[in-house]
């Protein structure tokens, strides 16, 4: 009997480590700090003085931050997602296939306490950057996780789409909260928000062709339950021609090495267009999902090997 326990509580534990290894996409892990420190980076470029100690704190920053996010997704949607009928980019987005709170394997009471934890350390840290960077740090992250909340239930009764349009520039505020660690809230912030804005709305639209199935049983008011998988098609491909005529002046600030990554980005987002234009299916969709994060991954290398070469 104390074996037969001990074994069941073994299995508990592990499926517990996978509920929050799916809960968090840790699998990503690396992204995000990537993109966080690429705003620092640009902040170190304009205003000088790299340092080593406020980089690893603004990543580790922005990979708690990031994290709590995640949970703070499937918090929020933790009801909606039983009525999941179709489970590719739920294998996509998680390393055990899993949805842990809809599953039961996490509660979301724990759910709950995970948010807070990861929160409260990023928080923490965020404190003991220079003021006033702590300041717009933690206002930029209290502004992304309302935001979050803002798009996860605004996207359930609407007939424009204004969850996507004003929701995803949580996302959007996330490097430039990079920059804010050591800059201001000035033209290179905004220009980064810019340059990172319409790249942001195509990933969505790409994302939510990949779920469309889901989507439709849910009733979400999602890019392609409003318009479509034509539309949707026309939606990412405007945003990504209106990325790539702001790119330039973005990255041309980066030095060479980010601007030369725009040939390799610009295929990038043409093979997605392409694909998505002339299949038009959910199966599209996530064929190229990859892609736009391969687009998002260079950018953020180009960034740092910029500087790092400069």
């Amino acid at each position: 009997m104390i074996h037969l326990n001990h074994n069941s509580m073994k299995r508990n534990i592990v499926e517990t480590i996978k509920g929050y290894t799916d809960l968090t996409r840790i699998h990503f892990w690396f992204v995000w700090p990537l993109l966080f420190c690429s705003g620092l980076l640009l902040a170190f470029k304009v205003n000088g003085s790299f340092t080593w100690g406020l980089t690893i704190k603004a990543a580790l920053i922005g990979f708690l931050g990031f994290e709590a996010g995640f949970v703070l997704n499937d918090y929020v949607d933790r009801n909606i997602d039983k009525k999941d009928v179709e489970f590719s980019l739920t294998r996509y987005w998680r390393p055990f296939k899993e949805r842990p709170i809809p599953s039961g394997i996490i509660s979301p009471t724990r759910a709950v306490q995970a948010f807070v934890v990861l929160v409260a350390a990023a928080c923490i840290l965020a404190v003991t950057l220079p003021y006033p960077h702590n300041i717009y740090v933690i206002a930029a992250g209290g502004y992304c996780y309302t935001m979050e909340y803002f798009y996860q239930t605004r996207k359930k009764n609407q007939t424009l789409p204004m969850a996507q349009l004003l929701g995803r520039t949580d996302f959007v505020l996330f490097p430039v909260a990079g920059y804010l660690c050591y800059g201001h809230p000035d033209k290179y912030a905004l220009l980064f928000f810019i340059f990172f804005y319409p790249l942001a709305l195509a990933h969505l639209g790409v994302n939510d062709i990949a779920d469309i199935v889901n989507d439709r049983v849910k009733k979400l008011k999602t890019i392609p339950v409003l318009y479509g998988l034509k539309g949707t098609g026309y939606w990412v491909l405007g945003f990504t021609i209106l990325h790539l005529l702001i790119a330039p002046f973005f990255l041309r600030e980066m030095g060479t090495i980010a601007l030369a990554s725009l040939g390799v980005t610009a295929m990038l987002l043409g093979a997605v267009n392409y694909k998505i234009l002339k299949e038009k299916s959910p199966q599209a969709g996530l064929r190229v999902l990859p892609l736009i994060h391969v687009t998002m991954l260079t950018y953020g290398i180009s960034i740092v090997a910029s500087y790092a070469l400069s």
